[in-house]
């Protein structure tokens, strides 16, 4: 039986860290680095800054699978993290999914998932991060063991679902395929109250209140 920590190493559907183009583009981020965190935060770095924000940046299509958010250059926060946690895995450094319930817009409703990763440090242990893309009011940093996210809890319905999560949630692949534009998907964006995990399909890590300081 596998180790619960492979599961974070897993190629897969949507994170298809095995695509050959991931897997040369994660070579090419690794060149040099001396670490897994050097590895980690060149890997962070190329997702949140050569990858477009699909809404930020109106920008078509709508990806999902890892390899197609690096083939085309854009995503949602969601596809993203699938592409910074394939990049990582492909390095051998255990990467997976979090999520947060944010306001879509302001501090009130409707209310939408937000996606981000959490990052297996040797220094650190889990570490989140969050590659969805810098802009005026947003910065999201790679500065380990602090956490530096791109939106803080304002809310008393937005949360910090600590579930570490080897794949990506239903909602969030049903988002992403079953909508055609970015505008869809904004008009469109999964939501969730609480995250369950199938004992079956996913395992995961639960992150404790000590583990965001």
């Amino acid at each position: 039986m596998k180790l619960d920590i492979e599961n974070y190493l897993d190629s897969s559907e949507y994170i298809d860290c095995d695509h050959p183009l991931v897997a040369a583009k994660a070579a090419e981020l690794a060149e040099g680095c001396d670490s897994d965190e050097a590895i980690a935060k060149r890997c962070f770095e190329f997702v949140r800054d050569a990858i477009k924000h699909s809404w930020d940046y109106r920008q078509n299509p709508v990806t999902c699978k890892a390899s197609d958010v690096l083939i085309h250059g854009t995503g949602y926060c969601y596809a993203k993290g699938h592409l910074l946690a394939a990049l990582l895995r492909a390095n051998g450094i255990p990467a997976g999914l979090c999520y947060q319930r944010l306001t879509v817009q302001n501090d009130s409703p409707p209310y939408c998932l937000h996606g981000l990763n959490a990052v297996y440090l040797e220094k650190h242990g889990w570490y989140r991060v969050d590659a969805r893309g810098n802009k005026p009011g947003v910065a999201a940093e790679f500065c380990p063991p602090i956490e530096k996210l791109a939106f803080p809890i304002i809310d008393a319905l937005e949360k910090d679902f600590p579930q570490i999560l080897p794949e990506p949630l239903p909602v969030v692949i049903e988002a992403l395929t079953q909508y055609k534009t970015v505008e869809e998907v904004f008009e469109n964006l999964p939501d969730a109250e609480v995250i369950t995990v199938p004992p079956k399909r996913l395992s995961s890590f639960t992150m404790t209140p000590k583990d965001y300081l």
